[in-house]
């Protein structure tokens, strides 16, 4: 990761300087020693920025002397992931250059990660088991609360997952005797007064997540199918994963196309993370299973849980929502995160502007196995 970092540094430092050395002649003379591998990152970084071509070209003629030797495979490889002409002119007179300079180290070896065996299927019955008891027990668990509810809500016109940000509602959530409710703070950072959560229900939404997913999937009457997935490791954790599918005739779900007025009920599949320590469900993965016919061609949700200290007391809340749906080429996704924990009733202010969003590594899954010695 380290290695990474500073790879990424060095690129974007490079792309600054870019800009720079077009404008500032006086230092056109002064080069940059690079190793291939930061020249690389460099490139990729400024076809992904959409740098100037010629810009770019210039920059390399001018400002760096490579350490190692630029082979034509490489420079083939930066034009076939869109290395501009002048920048491939450019990089080629680096390659004759740099011809009798000895060539790049080898790339580290990957760490080789021990395998961890699945249990036997007993094993996994039991564990299973243990699991659903503690799933069915959760709502019953959970203390009387309030926390900061963030909902920042993206779309996409063209499907290419080139998301753009609506809008960032953050409400206060009250949870009292099982129950739920929010008031609106802000919207985009502007405090609000008088609008109810119920008027903020355009494209997307969803709420009850604390406890009526994961009920659902855990209720006998539901029949769900569960088959042993794998092991994972999330937030450090080490992790069951269990496969689980619902069909149509057992399922509660509701999908509504508020356009057309369409409502179904739909079947659903996904996986479930279960802490190994103390059997909790830590993350729930669905898909919907759609007819081809419905106007919203995918449904998927992905919902984090985390330990939550409140009170000195440790408890098993919710720390993420992503809620996605395509509708023809159009996107749709809502990221909702809960902060700012404390006890009911305690005194909390929250502010309007809505706290930076969670960092990716909160929610991203890591081997199950650890790097073998």
């Amino acid at each position: 990761m380290k290695r990474i970092i500073q790879v990424c540094l060095v690129a974007a430092m490079a792309v600054s300087m870019a800009l720079v050395a077009v404008k500032t002649p006086a230092f056109a003379q002064t080069k940059t020693a690079m190793t291939v591998d930061q020249l690389v990152a460099f490139i990729k970084s400024s076809v992904q920025m959409h740098e100037d071509d010629r810009k770019v070209a210039d920059y390399i003629r001018k400002r760096i002397k490579l350490t190692n030797k630029l082979d034509d495979r490489t420079v083939e490889d930066l034009q076939g992931q869109g290395a501009g002409p002048q920048t491939v002119l450019a990089l080629r007179s680096l390659t004759d250059a740099t011809a009798s300079l000895p060539e790049p180290p080898p790339p580290a070896p990957k760490p080789v990660v021990v395998a961890i065996p699945a249990p036997n299927s007993e094993e996994q019955k039991k564990i299973l088991a243990e699991i659903t008891e503690t799933a069915r027990n959760y709502s019953e668990s959970l203390p009387n609360f309030i926390c900061l509810q963030v909902t920042r809500r993206y779309a996409d016109s063209a499907g290419k997952d080139n998301y753009r940000l609506l809008d960032t509602t953050a409400e206060r959530l009250s949870y009292f005797d099982h129950k739920e409710d929010y008031k609106v703070i802000s919207v985009n950072g502007i405090p609000v007064t008088n609008q109810k959560h119920d008027q903020l229900r355009t494209g997307v939404t969803s709420s009850g997540e604390f406890g009526s997913m994961l009920a659902d999937i855990f209720d006998p009457s539901s029949q769900t199918e569960f088959h042993w997935e794998r092991w994972a490791t999330l937030r450090g954790r080490r992790m069951y994963v269990y496969n689980y599918r619902i069909e149509q005739a057992n399922s509660r779900y509701r999908i509504l196309h508020q356009e057309s007025g369409r409502e179904i009920i739909s079947a659903y599949h996904g996986l479930i993370y279960a802490d190994k320590d103390t059997q909790m469900v830590m993350r729930i993965k669905m898909d919907c299973d759609l007819p081809p016919d419905f106007p919203i061609q995918n449904v998927s949700l992905d919902m984090n849980y985390d330990f939550i200290k409140i009170a000195d007391q440790e408890f098993v809340l919710p720390l993420k929502s992503e809620l996605q749906s395509h509708e023809g080429r159009f996107q749709v996704k809502n990221e909702i995160e809960f902060r700012l924990y404390n006890k009911f009733g305690a005194e909390a202010t929250f502010l309007p502007d809505a706290p930076e969003p969670l960092p990716d590594d909160k929610t991203k899954e890591q081997p199950a196995g650890a790097p073998k010695p």
